[in-house]
């Protein structure tokens, strides 16, 4: 159930997300279900391949490469996701940026007293 959750947490702050950033386009909340869904399988099998390739770069600059590295996530996701189109690099880093926080906040609002 926890993961049907943090699907639909999920798809709503890609849903706000791209109703504030006027470089990035969503069509319905079931693309913003579908690219949840892919960006759950990217982050989970592509990014730790890229994360491992890239650790030298990342201890480098800091860990500020993981940044990139989910932009280049999200541009992968928006050619595989038909209906979300992302304008460019800056605007995937952006919209990594916004989902991420818009996330947070929307899964905070939904713990329980016992789950905290």
């Amino acid at each position: 159930m926890n993961i049907i959750f943090r699907l639909i947490i999920s798809a709503l702050a890609a849903f706000a997300t791209a109703y504030i950033l006027p470089g990035v386009r969503l069509d319905s909340f079931l693309t913003a279900l579908i690219l949840a869904v892919v960006l759950g399988v990217l982050n989970l099998l592509v990014k730790p391949v890229l994360v491992f390739l890239t650790f030298p770069i990342t201890v480098f600059t800091l860990g500020l490469f993981l940044l990139v590295i989910n932009a280049v996530i999200i541009l992968v996701a928006a050619k595989l996701v038909n209906g979300f189109r992302v304008d460019g690099f800056w605007w995937a880093l952006l919209f990594s940026l916004v989902m991420t926080v818009i996330n947070s906040f929307l899964v905070s609002l939904g713990k329980r007293p016992e789950d905290v």
